[in-house]
């Protein structure tokens, strides 16, 4: 942790400033030590470089297995591609020259894909992820100057409400429990005159198409992540093959595959991370706690409801939410 964020951070329980006691620094930031509120009694702990204001031991548990097994999976600098930049610029329609110096406040970074782009960009990057998938984030960035990461939940963001330039959440509202309450927490961030982007499940026709991974969620996601995992790597390799021969049938294979449950990105990454991305998005399929698609309509409402102005939602896969907080 640096100790500069000291002059951003608020506590979770009464949004009061924290002092810092018992700080072991290294590589000239805090790697070890505890954080104090002044307005209450509460305490947090900073383990390997990274507060910590909550514990593992929550809903989002099977995400940080998964994000510290496939650490460097989607992340552009390892696997040799460009899709999360491209995804990140092309859905959010933020262009580099726009977001540099500014800052961001980033909501579930996993293992850090578009945390990548963000620093790329020359953003100022506090990322926040309730799993302890920010250790694999922290091992794939780095003690960056412009990383700034936290362990904790976007219901008790620790941070001033209305003070991002941009807040930015991919990939992880349909995974808590009050997805409305989510985005509420989100468009609260933003300042007035910035920007917010959000994607969601998109709750269709088609994507009930994919009804067998929902029979399936109500066992799934009660298994041990290690136990589902296993499971999961020996469906890919039996039903891979079998999902990519569908989807390549002409008119009908858009339809039938998806009822293999298994994740298919065939014609979208290189076919030598086919399998990869499929284990990893299968098991982010079955294992999540929540799984919660929304409307396009739903979508739009919350974004007007939550004081954003220009507002745009687009299928893109998901559904993807863009605005700008109306002037004060």
């Amino acid at each position: 942790m640096k100790e500069k964020l000291l002059d951003r951070l608020r506590c979770p329980d009464c949004s009061g400033k924290f002092n810092l006691a018992e700080a072991v620094e290294e590589q000239g930031e805090i790697k070890e030590g505890k954080l104090q509120c002044v307005e209450c009694d509460a305490n947090y702990p900073i383990a390997n470089y990274i507060p910590r204001l909550v514990g593992d031991d929550n809903y989002a548990q099977g995400f940080g297995f998964q994000w510290n097994i496939h650490a460097q999976t989607q992340v552009d600098k390892y696997n040799g591609t460009h899709i999360s930049r491209d995804r990140f610029h092309g859905h959010t329609g933020w262009t580099k020259e726009e977001l540099k110096g500014q800052s961001i406040f980033e909501v579930g970074c996993g293992a850090g894909r578009f945390t990548q782009i963000m620093l790329d960009a020359g953003l100022e990057v506090y990322s926040l992820d309730y799993s302890n998938a920010v250790d694999a984030c922290l091992a794939n960035h780095g003690l960056h100057p412009n990383l700034h990461l936290v362990q904790g939940s976007v219901y008790n963001a620790p941070y001033d409400k209305a003070s991002f330039d941009n807040v930015f959440c991919f990939g992880v509202m349909q995974h808590t429990p009050d997805v409305k309450h989510t985005f509420d927490c989100l468009a609260a961030m933003v300042r007035p005159g910035g920007h917010i982007a959000v994607d969601v499940y998109a709750k269709t026709l088609k994507a009930m198409l994919h009804y067998p991974r929902y029979l399936l969620r109500p066992f799934t996601k009660r298994l041990p992540s290690p136990l589902l995992y296993k499971l999961v790597e020996g469906a890919v390799a039996a039903l891979l093959p079998l999902s990519v021969l569908l989807k390549r049938l002409p008119l009908v294979g858009r339809y039938l595959y998806p009822l293999i449950p298994v994740a298919n990105y065939w014609g979208d990454v290189p076919r030598e991370l086919l399998r990869e991305w499929s284990v990893l998005d299968t098991f982010d399929w079955l294992g999540s706690w929540y799984d919660q698609p929304q409307t396009a309509v739903t979508l739009e409402a919350w974004l007007s409801e939550g004081g954003m102005v220009d507002c745009d939602v687009r299928r893109l896969g998901s559904f993807v939410g863009t605005g700008r907080k109306a002037d004060a």
